[in-house]
């Protein structure tokens, strides 16, 4: 699998958001995109979604454009987005079941998946009984059970405490080593950016100011070599021309 964004540009009226985005992203792939509000970071994630389109250039998977929304990308929003009046378990196998796999058959892949994230005694709860982080774990199991190409998140961590942001960091490395998605992860925190990413894609101004290789084996901690430097490299490109709100450490 490979996603290629090629001159992508978007605007909103007279407001440019986009200018020219290139990005190539390959099989596996875990890459962060990281920048201060309004950069244009959750933009670009909704046009690799097919939910909005570039008003120039093109983006393609495997050379094939992207005309809409696709099971082969699958999105997890900050907001957990279940439904309130299914179960878990219901909450999980919906994919499936759209897809037309047989009930039983989506049942069974939605208890792998919930299993994944250790939420097995929750099947058959709803979304509000559920804590913050538990929903979210829940978002992902839910987005993974479509078996998509690319998973797609914007901010998932960003509602919640830091303890449980910090556990849900931890949780999605689990799940990257154990099924190897390709990722596309929208953030404001550059440890999180650092902690997660294979590569980071730092955006200032609806452009790509920096993307490089983090380089750092997993599992990774703050004191982990080159994580400092990969952290104050970031800074200094986002700290560059202004004194910047919108990014948390």
């Amino acid at each position: 699998m490979k996603l290629t964004v090629q001159k992508a540009g978007k605007s909103f009226g007279d407001r440019t958001i986009l200018k020219q985005i290139d990005l190539t992203v390959y099989s596996r792939e875990f890459i962060c995109i990281l920048g201060h509000s309004g950069c244009g970071k959750s933009t670009l994630l909704n046009m690799v979604a097919g939910y909005l389109l570039p008003d120039e250039g093109e983006i393609t998977v495997d050379g094939e454009r992207i005309q809409g929304p696709s099971k082969s990308r699958g999105m997890v929003f900050q907001d957990h987005a279940l439904f309130p009046w299914y179960t878990v378990l219901e909450n999980i196998s919906f994919g499936p079941e759209v897809q037309g796999v047989p009930k039983a058959k989506a049942r069974e892949t939605g208890q792998e998946f919930l299993s994944l994230v250790g939420l097995d005694a929750y099947a058959h709860h709803y979304p509000a009984e559920l804590s913050g982080g538990m929903k979210q774990r829940v978002g992902i199991a839910r987005a993974l059970a479509s078996n998509p190409e690319i998973l797609l998140m914007d901010e998932p961590f960003g509602a919640l405490d830091i303890l449980t942001r910090d556990m849900m960091r931890r949780e999605l490395r689990r799940i990257c080593d154990k099924l190897k998605p390709t990722i596309l992860f929208v953030t404001h925190s550059i440890s999180e950016a650092v902690y997660l990413a294979d590569r980071v894609v730092v955006m200032k101004d609806g452009e790509i100011a920096d993307m490089f290789t983090i380089g750092i084996e997993h599992p990774r901690t703050f004191d982990s070599p080159g994580f400092g430097e990969a952290m104050r490299r970031i800074e200094r490109i986002l700290m560059k021309d202004e004194e910047g709100a919108g990014f948390d450490e």
